[in-house]
């Protein structure tokens, strides 16, 4: 269940079948007063109804089944024909008292929560502003994407991917920012700029990742004016490339986790012959980085993903074996049924608990239905 955007009527996390809990409590407790010997007063367990919607109600509710509860305790005093001694009239204060004060504290919880909500709205809002959806089609790939933040409340942060057309091919990046909050966001956003203003050009990759390597040195040296710990940021990128007449994947890592290929039952990690230094570091110059091509056939599937995936752990401490999982979800024949099936494992083997924020990209090779409307 959600929360619900605030205001004092039924929220989203409200059920309504357990309305007739309080109701049911406010009934028998009248019913055993009633009956019970005049030294014993049941009366002021009343309060427990109210209390117990404020559990799962609004402060409206809560409000009305208090109501109910004065007036079951003012008809228990009417029917013991005490209502005017100090005893019923000190239990008909305490409970209204304690009711008002419930529903005061209902309503300041529903003020957090429209709070929260709107605060969650803005995040998404920036995450897609940032982290573009990918298309489901692109050039000769069929794509799927998904981020899964490491807590409820997160929508974004410094995990990121995109893909974009160039003549011939289609270029992908997956990446993970050192650090979190806000910083690792404005740094994921600078990446992600320079990356779709200069992938579509005729760029080697090698030529590609100096061209991020300067955008995102040049960005970082702004930001240590105001942050010293800008300084000591890096990104760790997989920049890929998938020539749409070749059924070959060439690709250019830099500290990133190898992507894994799925292909007629088997899972390969594209490991690198070596691996070119992350992203940020300001080493400067150009250098021709090792770019590793591995056979990337019709009807074959990448898995890019970032180490908040792999460094999930169960309840023993043992990170999750994602290679190792890929082999029993070969009958997945999309990339977004592969991606919802590696979503629920993983969650299942964190038991919902990821020390870190994952992002994963599913890439299925396959034939190109007709000309591409972004060339």
């Amino acid at each position: 269940m959600r929360f619900g955007r605030g205001g004092g009527g039924w929220t989203r996390q409200e059920n309504r079948g357990l309305v007739w809990i309080p109701l049911a409590l406010i009934v028998v407790i009248t019913v055993a007063d009633v009956l019970s010997p005049p030294d014993i007063h049941l009366g002021p367990l009343l309060i427990v109804a109210p209390a117990l919607t404020a559990s799962f109600g609004g402060s409206r509710l809560t409000a009305a089944i208090g109501v109910v509860a004065l007036g079951a305790l003012l008809a228990i005093s009417v029917v013991r024909t005490s209502i005017t001694t100090t005893n019923h009239e000190s239990q008909l204060l305490a409970l209204l008292v304690i009711t008002v004060v419930t529903v005061i504290f209902c309503r300041v919880r529903e003020r957090h929560r429209a709070e929260l909500e709107q605060v969650r709205s803005v995040a998404e809002a920036a995450q897609h502003v940032v982290l573009h959806p990918l298309p489901e089609r692109i050039g000769a790939l069929r794509v799927a994407c998904a981020y899964q933040a490491a807590a409820d409340q997160a929508r974004i942060g410094g995990d990121l991917y995109a893909a974009v057309r160039a003549k011939g091919a289609t270029r992908l990046l997956i990446g993970d920012v050192r650090g979190k909050g806000l910083g690792a966001v404005e740094d994921a956003a600078l990446l992600l700029g320079a990356f779709r203003s200069a992938a579509h050009r005729e760029l080697s990759l090698p030529d590609l990742q100096y061209e991020l390597e300067a955008s995102v040195t040049w960005g970082l040296a702004q930001h240590a004016e105001e942050d010293a710990l800008a300084e000591e940021s890096f990104i760790t990128v997989a920049l890929i490339d998938v020539p749409d007449d070749e059924p070959v994947v060439r690709i250019l890592n830099s500290g990133h986790p190898a992507p894994l290929r799925m292909y007629d039952g088997e899972v390969t990690p594209l490991t690198p012959t070596a691996y070119a230094p992350p992203v940020g570091l300001g080493l400067g110059g150009r250098h021709e980085w090792a770019v590793d091509t591995y056979p990337f056939e019709p009807g074959a599937m990448l898995l890019l993903y970032t180490d908040g995936a792999t460094e999930a752990r169960d309840a023993s401490g043992t990170f999750y074996p994602l290679a190792e999982r890929l082999g029993g979800f070969r009958g997945c024949r999309t990339p977004a049924e592969l991606l919802r099936r590696v979503r629920e494992d993983l969650l299942a083997y964190s038991e919902g608990s990821l020390g870190d924020d994952a992002a994963l990209v599913a890439v299925l090779r396959g034939v190109p239905s007709g000309p591409d409307p972004l060339l």
